[in-house]
């Protein structure tokens, strides 16, 4: 299997609106059940494109199979401050697809300025958890009864990561 991890562009709109759908339908890794219309996913990659946003997708072949996004807050006292998005078709987990995308939106999140990026997590969701400590993603709170899914309910962690503007950017 020969994964690329790309930038973002237009032409990856329908694929990745595909693939955000896929995973939101597990009703598992993220907090909607489904992906917006594909007009609105295809202008959010457009302006993520022109705004230069750190956004990368996994390729096989010209389908995409995962993403992962950093957006900066818009705000200004918090716009070194990043919130974190990724997913992966089930059937490219566990093949270090998502640590790939993960290095190479951290190594641009830098550049763009960012020396926060926080996410959250179902705390349920080991491999994920795994995947962001080892990256240097540390805890910060539990949010109890975070998500509801089928009418149950699932506590999610905060984690963040956090370094100095002036350290390099990891390999």
């Amino acid at each position: 299997m020969n994964i690329n991890i790309a930038p973002i562009s237009e032409s990856h709109a329908a694929g990745f609106h595909a693939c955000l759908d896929a995973v939101a339908r597990e009703k598992r890794y993220l907090a909607q059940y489904e992906a917006p219309p594909l007009e609105r996913v295809s202008a959010f990659v457009r302006e993520s494109v022109a705004s230069d946003v750190s956004q990368f997708v996994a390729l096989d072949g010209s389908a995409v199979v995962g993403w992962c996004d950093i957006f900066p807050h818009w705000a200004h006292a918090v716009r070194h401050c990043g919130t974190l998005g990724i997913g992966v078709l089930p059937a490219y987990r566990g093949k270090g697809i998502g640590g790939r995308l993960l290095a190479a939106c951290i190594s641009k999140a830098k550049m763009n300025g960012i020396t926060r990026i926080t996410l959250e997590v179902r705390a349920d969701n080991q491999p994920a958890i795994k995947l962001y400590e080892r990256a240097g993603f540390e805890r910060e709170a539990v949010k109890r009864k975070a998500l509801l899914f089928d009418g149950k309910y699932y506590d999610a962690l905060q984690m963040c990561l956090i370094w100095d503007e002036r350290e390099s950017a990891i390999a």
